[in-house]
């Protein structure tokens, strides 16, 4: 059997889970890689077959997403043309990690496509959801990486296929201590903004892994680190705490590493308002956003905060070997092939 395993590079986390949900593909298929998206700080340990621009969101300074920014970084004639250009045709089987090349090429040219994502257990009735609505975002979930079955994670088993979260070996196998700092990873938000913030609270060292620097520095109680996953996940490991986004993988991972968690989740990225919602079902803190409103509340996690316990087992291979026998079970079964080649896309595509 061969494979296309479809990963999107919008941040770190997709790329953290793929580190060992290749190896169990690898255990029973040959297995391309395609990547697309331009957020990512991680690099894979296995051969890129394809990449793509894709279309990617940019995270700003400000606590979220930047929306001029992101629409400046995306073009839609060459994405329409790299959806046409994608070859899923000439594989057996396309597993998508939320990666939206691969998965409207599979959609346009009959291809089946199986979701093995976080993002696709948000759209099950039973998961825990955030008290607002957003029409944007919800759209943005149903229709960014369309797929005809879907294999999730979340930190709870929620639902049918909805296995709890795949923690990479790299956390899994590290020497767990509490030396005293406390770790942080925001990179919705700027410099600036941390240490204005976080230099308000007492008795704390902050170790700050920012996408806004390139050199290490230190500035009154915090130790600004550019993003690094080896000193990221040594620092977890050995922290008494995590302050970070409400993304997936990381709160998860520090859930796993039994640490202290607070989150914030990102402006204008309602997934991560889903994940928090999830989280505080757990008893996780959650604040609106990182500013001086907000001291008290870190400061008391930090004095008060309690350990949430949680198991992680890993079952990757688990998730995996159920997802190939999806596969098998539904080979005769005849996915819609949409016209692309419609007078408008051909225009775009000049």
């Amino acid at each position: 059997m061969k494979i296309l395993y479809a990963i999107q590079a919008t941040g770190n986390g997709h790329l953290s889970r793929a580190k060992d949900v290749i190896p169990a593909l690898m255990k029973r298929a040959d297995v391309d890689v395609v990547i697309s998206g331009v957020q990512a700080d991680l690099d894979l340990p296995f051969p890129i077959k394809y990449r793509y621009h894709g279309l990617s969101f940019i995270f700003g300074k400000g606590g979220g997403v930047d929306l001029f920014g992101t629409f400046k970084k995306n073009s839609i004639r060459k994405l329409i043309r790299e959806i046409s250009s994608c070859p899923v045709e000439n594989y057996d089987l396309v597993i998508n990690d939320f990666e939206p090349i691969s998965a409207w090429a599979c959609w346009i040219k009959g291809i089946k496509c199986v979701s093995l994502s976080h993002q696709s257990a948000l759209r099950s009735p039973k998961v825990p959801k955030p008290l607002h609505s957003d029409w944007i975002g919800s759209f943005i979930l149903k229709h960014y990486a369309p797929s005809n079955m879907h294999f999730s994670f979340h930190f709870e088993n929620y639902d049918d296929n909805i296995f709890t979260p795949i923690i990479r070996s790299e956390i899994r196998s590290q020497e767990v201590s509490t030396d005293g700092h406390y770790t942080v990873y925001l990179p919705a938000y700027g410099d600036k903004k941390l240490i204005k913030v976080l230099s308000k609270i007492e008795g704390v060292q902050w170790q700050v892994f920012s996408k806004h620097t390139k050199e290490s520095y230190r500035i009154n109680n915090l130790h600004i680190l550019p993003v690094n996953s080896f000193l990221f996940s040594k620092s977890m490991a050995s922290s008494n705490g995590v302050l970070c986004g409400a993304g997936f993988e990381t709160p998860a991972e520090a859930l796993f590493l039994k640490k202290k968690l607070m989150v914030v989740p990102m402006k204008n990225q309602y997934e991560q308002h889903f994940n928090a919602a999830g989280l505080l079902n757990l008893g996780v803190p959650v604040i609106k956003k990182l500013s001086k409103k907000n001291v008290n509340a870190i400061q008391n996690w930090v004095n008060e905060g309690k350990v949430i316990k949680i198991n992680y087992p890993d079952e990757t291979q688990i998730v995996v070997d159920r997802l190939l026998e999806y596969n098998l079970a539904t080979q005769s079964i005849e996915i819609k092939k949409f016209q692309f080649n419609t007078p408008l896309l051909k225009a775009v595509l000049r």
